[in-house]
């Protein structure tokens, strides 16, 4: 009976605690050069959905967002109690914890751990004004830290690395600050909003190297970051598919297939590509070989399998037909002067300094157009097939299809020209064969 009694006290604690705290994600980080652990300097978050942004700095990697309301903002007209995310989270051995407070009152101070026991208990008098408490955790990874003030409450949650040094729980009077803290909470994520469905760009910044990925996470989760280039994507060198093997290329956080896609059946370029169940593909000039070396030229629509929602299109299984957001991904992890993230890439026109140059392949383009290859993309010039059954570009252009649409006739493609060291977005005509690069999923 007590065991059942014991039980159902230690259920009711859980229920509580999960009432008590507002439904958030726990996004960590963390990052590797191949399979080599690499510390980061910082992490950026983007929400591209609603905008904004944050950062966290090492050796802060644990974003905690509040899904209903957003990150709650800072406030600091000195109307409310408030306490902010501690820093760093998570916490090897200590972790600096503040509140802001609207007017001098008795604050009770409360430390729970995940089974709700309370490990910390005290009452302090303070000042209007910002505070600061060096906490201090004992064994445990998550614990809950509550202010009260009068009939208020404000929480947050504390993440510890599970190997942290102290076996009892400490919590000490730092001092008192006329502003905000000089940290991530008060700076950063005031203004950094989420809702479920968001998608979010995460930029890892280690030394001078950058990497990008795009999430739209429904769930806590650990995103690792990838610093490798110009070598085959670990564990994938190559990926056979319909007859054709492909060499693979990694490239940061994107594993990109080496080679332009080249599946289906070649018909004329007289011919309209039709919704049945062949995969149909135009070869420059009406020659299968050239298929077989540079790669197929496809509608828009024949890529997608005529279904727009599904992004896979003709590549193989757990490959797909790249988005306008993660080409953006490549040029600002390539580029040497526009990153990832940076509003250059937003814009329908050439875009970077020397994103094209750097994708281009060293051979194949007119006119000393070549490329220098610098991340293993080999980018190759094999033209487009102009839709009244002519080819076009050989030598002097190389386009690419993404998966979004522009509008109801038009979709997005990538281009590269040989007189030009930049990129382009253009909004084309579905009815032109152009060239297919799959991603990784």
């Amino acid at each position: 009976m007590k065991t059942k009694t014991l039980l159902f006290a230690i259920a009711l604690i859980f229920m509580l605690s999960a009432f008590g705290q507002k439904p958030t994600l726990e996004l960590t980080f963390t990052a590797i050069d191949s399979a080599a652990y690499v510390q980061l300097d910082s992490i950026k978050v983007m929400n591209l959905t609603q905008e904004g942004d944050t950062v966290l700095f090492w050796p802060d990697t644990v974003l905690v967002l509040d899904y209903l309301v957003g990150i709650a903002e800072i406030h600091n007209e000195g109307e409310k109690l408030q306490v902010f995310q501690n820093y760093p989270n998570p916490v090897k051995d200590q972790t600096t914890l503040t509140l802001y407070l609207p007017e001098v009152g008795n604050v009770n101070l409360v430390i729970t751990d995940i089974l709700g026991r309370q490990v910390i208990n005290t009452e302090k008098m303070l000042e209007r004004g910002f505070h600061s408490f060096r906490f201090t955790p004992g064994n445990g990874k998550i614990f809950f830290f509550t202010a009260y003030w009068k009939s208020a409450s404000s929480s947050i949650k504390i993440l510890t690395t599970g190997n942290v040094s102290g076996l009892t729980n400490s919590l000490d009077y730092v001092g008192s600050k006329d502003t905000e803290p000089e940290f991530k909470s008060t700076k950063d994520i005031q203004d950094f909003s989420f809702s479920l469905g968001d998608e979010l760009l995460y930029i890892g910044y280690t030394d001078t190297l950058q990497s990008g990925m795009l999430d739209t996470p429904e769930a806590s989760d650990t995103h690792v970051f990838q610093f490798a280039t110009n070598i085959p994507c670990p564990g994938i060198p190559t990926v056979e598919y319909e007859g054709q093997v492909y060499n693979t290329i990694q490239i940061c956080s994107q594993c990109w297939l080496k080679e332009n896609l080249n599946i289906g059946t070649m018909i004329s370029s007289y011919d309209d590509m039709g919704d049945n169940d062949t995969i149909e593909k135009y070869c420059y000039d009406n020659n299968l070989v050239n298929c077989d070396t540079f790669g197929g030229l496809y509608k828009w629509k024949e890529v997608m399998q005529y279904n727009s929602v599904d992004v896979q299109g003709i590549c193989p299984g757990g490959w797909h037909v790249p988005t306008d957001d993660e080409w953006k991904i490549l040029e600002g992890t390539v580029d040497s002067q526009y990153g990832i993230g940076d509003p250059e890439w937003e814009g329908e026109q050439w875009r970077g300094f020397d994103v094209g140059r750097k994708l281009k392949s060293t051979g194949e383009w007119n006119y000393n157009g070549n490329g220098t290859d610098t991340f293993g993309f080999t980018g190759l010039p094999w033209g487009y097939c102009n839709g009244a059954g002519g080819f076009i570009g050989h030598g002097i252009d190389a386009a690419w299809w993404l998966s979004n649409e522009c509008n109801s006739m038009y979709s997005w493609f990538k281009n590269m020209y040989w007189s030009n060291d930049f990129t382009y977005r253009r909004c084309g005509d579905r009815n032109v064969g152009r060239s297919v690069r799959c991603l990784k999923d």
